[in-house]
This record gives structure tokens, sequence and C-alpha cells, in this order.
């Protein structure tokens, strides 16, 4: 079964829904958090203001964050870092998994381009 761990920034509380002026990315984002761990995926989601230790006990995100505070949330699959920066939606988390989207929900989209190619 994949790990999924979620290093976020400093926030109110554990998943950052709460209080008054909700960031809808956020509240996207824990349902998509809640939708990978029904398909059997192990999440984990760490708080810089409520655990700093797993920040510190985590090199690669410690190395991460001497980039600037910019780099969270962190995004890591079973100990690799996989996105910096941003929440990823359910279609990036499903693709990053390796985990199927049932038939209502959008598949991640793949560009014709490679970098170099200039088309994009």
């Amino acid at each position: 079964m994949p790990k999924l761990e979620i290093y976020d920034p400093a926030m109110c509380c554990s998943t950052g829904v709460c209080g008054v002026d909700v960031d809808p990315v956020l509240v996207q984002f824990a349902a998509d958090l809640a939708w990978v761990g029904e398909q059997g995926v192990s999440v984990q989601r760490y708080n810089l203001g409520q655990e700093p230790q797993a920040f510190a006990a985590n090199p690669a995100v410690v190395k991460e964050m001497e980039a600037g505070m910019d780099r969270l949330p962190i995004i890591a699959i079973d100990g690799q870092i996989v996105t910096t920066g941003l929440y990823p939606s359910r279609a990036q988390l499903a693709q990053k998994l390796g985990l199927t989207l049932s038939g209502g929900e959008e598949a991640p989209k793949k560009s014709c381009c490679s970098p170099k190619s200039g088309c994009c």
C-alpha cells in the first residue's frame, strides 16, 4: 500500500478547513485525501504549526524548506517528494499514486508537447 505524506504550512487546524474564511482549495484537497484513503492509500498529514518534529525528522523536507517557505505544501509518496508549493488535484494524485478514477471523474490530461519542443 502506498504512503502519501503531506507537509502543510502552519495552519489553524490540521486541515486548514476551519474558521470563517475557508480556502476552497483546502476543502477540495481534504475531500481528495479522503478519496485517496478510501482507495487503500495510507495518508499522513503534518501541519508545521502543530507537528514541527515531523518536518525536522525528514532531511528532504528540511532541504526544500531551506529553499523557501513557498515550497510548502510538500507532497511525498513512499518517502519521495513528488510536488512542492501546491495542492495537487484528485486527478494528479491518482496519476502519481497509480489509481484509477471512476466514471464521472476527470482523468489527468497529458500534453502532446515535450518540454523543449516549443509548441507549448
